[in-house]
């Protein structure tokens, strides 16, 4: 067994929730470079220039990227011989805490959903999923989420008889219907499998996977390609002012699921799709 004290998880999750707000991730730059080299339009290709100086003078700077810093996300593998000297969960609602309240970055939780709404005033709680894996230590997945373009994200119940073509058109209909909301160019998050809330959480992870990196199975890396060509074919372009880059990104991921059914979910993400991780 290995012990990890609770102070140590604590200053990981706030150092990634710093980090992941002031600094894109390289996947991500190099997307945005490449995509002003081939993006058609003038005013496209201004538009992400414009994003790469953002980025850059946030990192500098050590400001947000984006003034949503989202809501705090965080997908955990426990390794099963760790223990943790502290409270687990506390230690991670503290360094979320830090960095929302330290990093000044905007605190974007309310308590409630539908009465009160009152602001918790440092960014808790957070959304911590986490999963027991063999190993003594502790993977940290962390991302922030901004409801720009959470609140583009849709979910379907498929039946299997919508096969493969109707999963795609399924996804295509979510992108087309988000239009220039989610602040494109986009990364889309694809969830297949599971039961209904499985596909949801599938699509988020997706949305946090470096998009540089193809699905392993070559059927669902086809399916990737396939996607974000015909998406860069919808015409919303950077920033909605049109052209051929919405999206630089689309990734998938799946679940075993059952005979019955086959859920389909799409999680979307402005540009900077800040995932970050850290192992312990």
């Amino acid at each position: 067994m290995r012990t990890i004290k609770a102070e140590t998880i604590t200053n990981t999750v706030e150092k990634l929730f710093k980090d992941l707000n002031y600094n894109i991730g390289d996947d991500i730059s190099e997307a945005l470079c490449d995509a002003q080299k081939n993006e058609e339009s003038p005013v496209g290709k201004a538009v992400i220039a414009q994003l790469l100086e953002n980025n850059k003078i946030a990192a500098e700077e050590e400001i947000p990227i984006c003034q949503d810093t989202g809501m705090a996300v965080l997908f955990v593998e426990y390794g099963e011989r760790v223990v943790i000297d502290g409270n687990f969960k506390e230690a991670i609602e503290e360094g979320v805490r830090r960095a929302y309240v330290g990093g000044y970055l905007r605190k974007s939780v309310v308590a409630d959903p539908v009465f009160d709404r009152i602001n918790t005033k440092d960014n808790t709680p957070a959304i911590i999923y986490t999963d027991i894996v063999e190993g003594d230590k502790i993977k940290i997945l962390a991302g922030c989420k901004g409801f720009g373009s959470e609140n583009m994200s849709q979910i379907k119940m498929l039946t299997p008889s919508a096969g493969i073509d109707g999963v795609k058109q399924f996804i295509l209909d979510a992108v087309e219907y988000a239009g220039p909301n989610p602040c494109p160019p986009i990364v889309v998050g694809v969830g297949i499998g599971g039961t209904f809330e499985k596909a949801a959480q599938l699509a988020k992870k997706a949305t946090l996977r470096p998009i540089n990196t193809k699905n392993e199975d070559p059927r669902y890396a086809k399916l990737e390609d396939e996607l974000i060509e015909e998406i860069n074919k919808m015409g919303f372009g950077p920033a909605g002012l049109g052209g051929n880059t919405t999206a630089i990104g689309v990734n998938v991921e799946t679940y075993p699921t059952h005979i019955a059914g086959m859920p389909v979910a799409v999680n979307i993400c402005c540009h900077a799709a800040r995932h970050k991780e850290a192992v312990i």
